[in-house]
């Protein structure tokens, strides 16, 4: 996985280095499949008491509580709290809006580090990872896995995957909070072009299904501040459509209508209780997933 990991244009081992000692935490109670660093809604045998409970019988003998049967003439039982292995499934928008880039970087190629620098730090501290691409490409989406070769696997589809078409987004988490049972971080990458009332549609499913959702919502810095000096040709990048626009004449409306997006996300997110992260594709990527990484752990157990 070590050796792997540099032959990838989108991972800088240097970056995977520092963030490695940042753990990822999931904010609710995931269903793994064994043994991890995250909470369960189940009870194990971990040292982190979580609750009394009365005997029954085939119950442990060895987790009597004597003490509480002196004080109450009672048999209890100690339960302690269960700790298991998080799944993270990554949703990638690859639609053709996300193919802009007024720099070098496109935010597919953001998508990218952002995606394959949190698979890498989940197969290290031995969780599960999947991958869902929702764009015209016609690409197998992978189930989480925990094995290096799968983390293999999943850095080769990022390496290939391409945006275009229209955006498939809110079909896909849809399609995923149904076919997607045991809970999960679902992790979605996206510019978010999509009409603000069906994506807290999606999002509401996704925590109905018991999902703990974080939000990558990704901008160029061209989209808002809207700086361009002279009339401009804008083509719409997902349906082909182009306007001949004077930005001085339009700016202002421009502006407004932006401000009143971004504060609908905004509460869609809050309102939906998703870990929402507004991110320029101008940041450095290292710095935005070291607060994002950062801010889960200080909210662990909180969602």
């Amino acid at each position: 996985m070590l050796g792997d990991r540099g032959n990838r244009r989108f991972l800088d081992p240097d970056a995977l280095s520092r963030l490695a000692s940042m753990p990822l935490f999931a904010r609710r109670a995931m269903v793994g499949g064994v043994s991890g660093m995250h909470a369960s809604p189940h009870r194990g045998a971990s040292v982190e008491f979580a609750e009394y409970r009365r005997y029954l019988p085939g119950d442990d003998l060895r987790r009597l509580d004597w003490r509480a049967f002196g004080r109450t003439d009672r048999f209890y039982v100690k339960e302690f709290e269960a700790d298991t292995n998080l799944r993270l499934c990554l949703v990638v928008d690859t639609s053709g809006s996300m193919n802009f880039g007024s720099t070098d970087v496109t935010k597919l190629e953001y998508a990218r580090r952002l995606a394959g620098t949190l698979a890498y730090l989940a197969v290290q501290q031995g969780d599960a990872v999947g991958l869902t691409t929702t764009g015209h490409q016609s690409v197998p989406n992978l189930p989480p896995r925990r094995t290096p070769s799968h983390l293999r696997g999943l850095n080769d589809l990022l390496e290939v995957v391409e945006a275009k078409g229209e955006t498939l987004l809110i079909d896909g988490l849809h399609e995923f909070a149904e076919t997607v049972a045991q809970r999960a971080l679902v992790v979605v990458i996206s510019d978010l072009f999509v009409e603000t009332d069906s994506l807290r549609g999606a999002l509401d499913h996704l925590r109905f299904r018991k999902h703990d959702v974080a939000l990558f919502h990704l901008l160029d810095e061209k989209e808002l501040d809207f700086d361009f000096s002279r009339p401009t040709r804008f083509v719409d990048m997902e349906g082909d459509e182009a306007v001949f626009a004077d930005p001085s004449e339009v700016i202002d409306r421009y502006q407004q209508v932006l401000q009143s997006y971004l504060e609908n996300i905004r509460k869609i997110s809050l309102e939906s209780a998703v870990d929402y992260q507004r991110v320029s594709i101008s940041d450095d990527y290292e710095a935005v997933l070291f607060r994002f990484l950062a801010g889960r752990a200080m909210g662990r157990g909180s969602g």
